[in-house]
């Protein structure tokens, strides 16, 4: 290979964030404000309840979800995270992931939409995605730093550049598996294609809508320690902590409490799913396949 062959991405990704820099100040600000203002308010608001009512709301609430072994489960994890004293770190990874996370499916499902109702878009859409799922998310963070500087803001973007992907991939999946005699029962009974999209399709792909917000939350929660490296604080702090003073216990404590975190987030999302699937089977939603199906078997 001869030495002068070089094609300079590099440069050319610099000049481009230059030019963001030079011609978009105005909008990046205003990211930011926003950001700002959805991440301080969920983490104001859940730090606002006292620990003990938000403990028990929390444990109450996967009871319900979940069933009571899995409270008794919750109750524990509660009581490992006072006990680590842990709590408000906690509590802002919590914010930060849901707030993070609420913004990826914002954008993510309707695009997931999008996607399965034009081939184009898919066609367009599939590689970004491919890019941003194979994409080291360390590199996440460098641009991230660049236009909002460090803190919760560029923790928040790069959380939640990392964690759309299946979001929109399995909400394009999920529209499309909705098998051909569902879509043509709606049309029958007169369906405009909004109805269709929102009484036929939507409801019937919950499932596996509900596992892409699944694991949009996993990936999310997983991308908050890592953004912790830009200052964005929570439980990624007190496992960067612990790396940086080679403290094996306190990264222990932190990588624990990230754990207990995910096992909550994944077991009452996964519990929300289920809930759908079961309204899509025996839900009103379920009315048009079964009437075409008997109308089927009457003509036959």
């Amino acid at each position: 290979m001869r030495d002068d062959f070089n094609i300079p991405i590099d440069e050319w990704v610099e000049q481009g964030v230059e030019w963001v820099q030079d011609n978009l100040t105005g909008v990046l600000d205003g990211i930011a404000e926003g950001l700002t203002v959805v991440i301080d308010g969920f983490e104001d608001l859940l730090l606002a309840i006292p620990p003990l009512v938000l403990a028990g709301l929390i444990v109450a609430f996967a009871a319900w979800r979940v069933g009571w072994r899995f409270g008794l489960f919750a109750a524990f994890s509660m009581v490992l995270l006072f006990g680590m004293q842990i709590w408000t770190e906690t509590v802002s990874t919590l914010a930060l992931v849901i707030g993070s996370s609420l913004l990826a499916l914002v954008i993510g499902i309707p695009v997931g939409i999008a996607m399965a109702r034009n081939d184009t878009v898919e066609t367009i859409v599939r590689p970004v995605l491919d890019l941003m799922q194979t994409m080291p998310p360390f590199v996440y963070l460098i641009p991230a730093a660049i236009f909002f500087g460090l803190g919760k803001v560029p923790g928040a973007i790069a959380t939640l550049v990392f964690a759309m992907p299946p979001a929109v991939r399995l909400t394009n999946l999920g529209i499309r598996q909705v098998s051909r005699e569902n879509v043509e029962a709606g049309l029958a009974f007169g369906c405009t294609e909004r109805q269709l999209l929102f009484k036929v399709q939507l409801p019937l792909a919950m499932p596996s809508i509900m596992a892409g917000v699944n694991q949009t939350i996993m990936l999310a929660l997983s991308m908050v320690v890592i953004a912790s490296m830009i200052g964005a604080g929570g439980l990624g702090n007190t496992v960067l902590t612990g790396i940086q003073r080679l403290d094996v216990g306190l990264g222990f404590e932190g990588g624990l409490g990230v754990v207990l975190l995910a096992i909550l987030l994944d077991r009452i999302t996964q519990s929300v799913g289920t809930t759908g699937r079961r309204s899509a089977r025996s839900g009103p939603t379920a009315l048009i396949p079964r009437l075409w199906n008997t109308l089927r078997g009457r003509n036959n």
